[in-house]
This record gives structure tokens, sequence and C-alpha cells, in this order.
């Protein structure tokens, strides 16, 4: 998806300490105006600390960060900004319409904005339901509901799909695609990271209070590239290291071996493996899942 380069959020080594312990440590992130920016790490990773500094929740330690423009301590419209951070709180004896309408007029807006949204997150036919007696999935769309109340320019999710099941989550994915095509920004923090790589434009990975990186979904994956399964292995290691380079060929935990080579090039390792007199027993293009990168990712870092 095309996005301008109009940035919505950016954060400034943006640091959070409680005591001795580093929470955050020196995050600068930027989200695109009109995207949908993944924001992933392990729990405990200060994921939810950076959200809540760059919404002006909480303050910084040191370090800044900016909303549409603004500074995140100073008041935005309550148009320009929905959220749901750390699960929705609301009135457990109220319904939750009833809820939704007491924020209605707490924010300013009209009660058409309750139905619009308990639409939008298939929950009218449950909205006289007190909300105690929701279920943890029903909970979190409400939460949801709330944050696109008046439409806002930006909506940041704090593990939305928590609670939902299978039906729900697919519901909850298609919202949030369709909330950026028509032209909102989505800021996503999530564990689930199949989901992640489906729907998301652009990713941040934190662990450890601190950024790793950020780059599109595609590139983090790195492209495609070339799966081998060839007998004798050593001959086929040769020749992959020989087409690939030796930074180019990776062995698989079941024995295969994958090449940093475009599926065109298949023939070719074909051909010279037969010439090498390997019996080739499997050739597919191959993509790293985001999933696999995360790990390969957070799991470098905590061992160095």
């Amino acid at each position: 998806m095309e996005t301008n380069l109009n940035p919505v959020v950016t954060t400034d080594a943006l640091t959070k300490r409680y005591g001795d312990r580093l929470a955050v440590d020196g995050v600068s992130m930027t989200v695109q105006r009109g995207e949908v920016y993944g924001f992933l790490g392990p729990n405990g990773a200060g994921k939810t600390t950076t959200l809540r500094m760059m919404l002006g929740l909480i303050r910084p330690t040191s370090g800044s960060a900016t909303i549409l423009g603004r500074p995140s301590d100073k008041p935005h419209a309550a148009t320009s900004v929905g959220a749901l951070i750390e699960g929705p709180g609301f009135y457990p004896y109220l319904s939750g319409r009833a809820n939704l309408r007491t924020l209605a007029r707490h924010r300013g807006f009209a009660e058409t904005e309750v139905e619009r949204v308990l639409e939008r997150v298939d929950l009218v036919d449950r909205g006289e339901d007190k909300f105690k007696g929701y279920s943890l999935g029903m909970k979190q769309r409400l939460g949801v509901a709330a944050a696109l109340m008046g439409d806002p320019e930006l909506i940041v999710l704090d593990e939305p799909t928590n609670g939902l099941d299978p039906a729900g989550m697919a519901d909850m994915r298609a919202l949030i695609v369709e909330l950026a095509r028509g032209g909102q920004t989505v800021l996503l923090s999530s564990h689930l990271l199949a989901e992640v790589q489906e729907i998301c434009h652009r990713v941040g990975v934190i662990n450890g209070g601190r950024l790793l990186r950020e780059s599109t979904v595609a590139d983090l994956r790195g492209g495609i590239s070339l799966r081998v399964r060839a007998t004798p292995e050593a001959d086929a290691l040769a020749v992959a290291m020989r087409m690939a380079g030796d930074d180019g060929v990776r062995r698989t935990d079941d024995g295969a071996l994958l090449l940093s080579l475009s599926p065109d090039r298949a023939p070719d390792v074909i051909r010279a493996l037969v010439t090498a007199g390997a019996d080739v027993h499997e050739i597919t293009a191959a993509e790293r899942s985001l999933e696999e990168v995360f790990f390969e990712m957070t799991t470098k870092e905590s061992v160095s």
C-alpha cells in the first residue's frame, strides 16, 4: 500500500526508567499516515510502556514523542486519536451501550456515534448486556469500539484480538485493514506474528526496551529464496555455496538448504546439482515467516 511520507507518530530517543530498571531505552520510531504499523516484542519488552508515553499517559524519563505534529503531552482533539491500551476499562454494572453513551457525552460525540461503532465491532445485539457479563473477547471488542468513536486519524490498539475466537480475530483483521484503506492510521501492538504479517505494512521490533529494527514486513522477511533438498548433502552444499556464496546458504532444521537466489534460478541450480552427481528431491520457492525472523532477532539479542 502506498503511504505518503507524512508521519503521524514520531518518537525521539524515548526512554523510561523505574528506579534502576530501564523499561524503555532510547526508542526512535516513525508511523506514517495511512499505514498499519505493527509494534512487536515479547512480553515485558517495553511495548505498552512505549505506547503509554507516546500517548502522553505517562511521562518519559527522557526523549520525546509527537502525534499529528503536536507533542504527546499536549491535549489532542477528541477526533484525532483513539486508543485501547492494556485492556478496556468500563463501568461493570452498565451495559455496553450505556458505557459508550457515557463516553460519547464526555467526549462531545452524538449518540448516533454509539450505534455506528457498535455495528463496526458486531456488538449491536449485545449492547444492552451488562459489561460485567461480557466475555473477554466481547470486552475487547467494546474497547475497540470506544477507540473508533469520532473516526480518529490515529488508532492505537494494544493486543486488540486478545480473547477473540478465530472468527472474531478474522473480523478484527478485516476491520483494521478497512480502517487503513479509509485513510486512518493504525498502530497495532500484537504478539500474534502471523496476524501482523498478514495486515501490517511496516513493523518495529522491540526487545529489552530497545528498538531492534524498523522496516517493511517484506524487507524484514528478506524476500524469496530457494529451498533445496538433494543428496549426497555434501555435494549439494558445495554446489549451493558455489552458486549463492558462502553467506548465501543456510541449513534448515530438517536438513534442507536455503539459497539466497531468485526462484527463476531454479533450473540453473537443478542442472548444477545433476552435473555434480546429486539427486534432487525438492526445489521450491521459500520465504521466511515473520515469526522466524522475530525469534531469530529476539533470541540473538537475548544471548548477546
